[in-house]
């Protein structure tokens, strides 16, 4: 499946079409990432492109279902209770090197930022259903109070990241 950065801000009403293939001639001169463009020369806002960045990733990024994958131990260990259910992240196997990493897409930004930052290995991340991501969650990391319904919860964002942490 097709699905280009432009075609999303377009589709988000961000950008027009003709503006789209004026940042591409640019972007073909200078060879200068997409988003980068966006920003320079009609002044896009940062938090615009990395959304229509993360609805792009989760169109085109493998799909998992949390309640049928196999777990490995040394996966789940990398990481506390706290950063999962902060980040809602859930590290599942190691495919050869690479840790697969689950999140939804409204946490992908988050979720990113923080296995590139802190687990420190080669990560893939995957998608999976908000609720079926918080059953998971509540399985492998469970924590008084937290049930599956709150991985979509926006408060629980403003307990657990402080102001200058979120995006």
């Amino acid at each position: 499946m097709d699905c280009r950065l432009g075609q999303l801000l377009v589709e988000q009403g961000i950008l027009t079409a003709d503006q789209v293939e004026l940042i591409l001639k640019h972007q073909r001169r200078s060879g200068k990432p997409f988003g980068l463009l966006c920003e320079h020369i009609f002044d896009v806002d940062p938090d615009l492109i990395e959304n229509a960045w993360a609805a792009q990733y989760a169109r085109i990024a493998r799909k998992v279902d949390p309640e049928i994958e196999v777990y490995e131990q040394r996966a789940l260990e990398l990481i506390t209770r706290r950063q999962a259910w902060q980040f809602r992240i859930l590290p599942i196997r190691f495919d050869d090197n690479e840790l697969m990493i689950a999140t939804s897409q409204q946490h992908l930004r988050r979720a990113l930022r923080f296995a590139v930052n802190v687990i420190g290995l080669p990560v893939y991340l995957v998608m999976a259903d908000a609720d079926k991501l918080g059953t998971a969650l509540c399985r492998f990391y469970e924590l008084p109070g937290m049930t599956p319904d709150l991985v979509e919860n926006q408060t629980l964002d403003r307990l657990l990241i402080p102001p200058t942490a979120r995006s």
